[in-house]
């Protein structure tokens, strides 16, 4: 079976004055459905950028991008514009993420708007549900983005996520802006939505305590190349690369290396 993304080769570069800077360089990346991999590294090392690129961006450039078999490459025009619906984004911060004089009801039927999904008469019904999946009353459709709380916009950002149906969500910090007391509780909703739909996530963090209980898979990143790949507690356990060592040391007591002779 074909997995969910594959990406070969994938390069940005920057003009800073007279110079082309690389963000990333020949990153090659997989992802199969039901899957999370994690794409982790310190700020500045690129990891934001391929999940921005994982569809035709001017500016980037890669041998293949292919996502449950259709070649992006080879897309233009609506039936780009088709494709793109089936893989959604959650950004870091869940108040600029949207218009902040939208209702919530609003900000999850555009989309089903846009893609001519559900009719206008369905639509409420249909944002209703989406909040109810996200685990949020039906009635907060009418409030205004700005009054709700901060883990109730990161949950409204996932609904409007959901709303087309992907089977490929990118979460780019998703979790970075919330309280602690929050995260845990997104963390599940994630996991339920995934066994669910079978959704495949690439997770965007520099938190390996989120990465470990989240992530099947991991690949780190440094000056815009993967320095290391694995599945997620082997390279936690025992990281190789002098970048995964840093992140783990930033995390203490994060899964110590078991002793001689013992199981991992």
């Amino acid at each position: 079976m074909s997995p969910l993304l594959a990406v070969s080769g994938l390069s940005k570069r920057f003009r800073r004055g007279d110079r082309a800077i690389a963000a990333v360089d020949a990153v090659d990346l997989t992802l199969e459905r039901g899957e999370t991999l994690a794409l982790v590294g310190p700020s500045g090392s690129g990891k934001s950028t391929p999940a921005k690129c994982t569809v035709p961006r001017s500016g980037s450039t890669r041998r293949s991008t292919r996502r449950a078999s259709v070649d992006f490459l080879a897309l233009a025009g609506a039936r780009l514009r088709a494709a793109r619906a089936g893989l959604q984004m959650v950004f870091q911060d869940p108040l600029s993420a949207f218009n902040p004089r939208a209702t919530v009801g609003s900000a999850i039927s555009d989309p089903l708007r846009i893609h001519g999904l559900v009719g206008r008469r369905d639509r409420p019904r249909a944002v209703a549900a989406l909040l109810e999946r996200v685990g949020l009353p039906s009635t907060l459709a009418a409030r205004s983005i700005h009054e709700i709380s901060g883990g109730q916009r990161q949950r409204v950002a996932i609904a409007r996520a959901l709303a087309p149906r992907p089977s490929l969500i990118v979460l780019d910090e998703a979790l970075s802006a919330l309280d602690v007391s929050v995260r845990g509780d997104v963390l599940s909703l994630l996991s339920e939505l995934q066994r669910d739909a079978d959704l495949g996530y690439l997770f965007i963090s520099h938190d390996l305590g989120v990465v470990n209980a989240f992530a099947d898979r991991v690949a780190v990143m440094d000056a815009g190349r993967i320095v290391e790949t694995g599945p997620a507690r082997e390279v936690i356990r025992h990281p190789r690369s002098a970048t995964a060592r840093a992140l783990k040391a930033a995390v203490p007591g994060l899964l110590p290396a078991a002793p001689e002779g013992t199981q991992p």
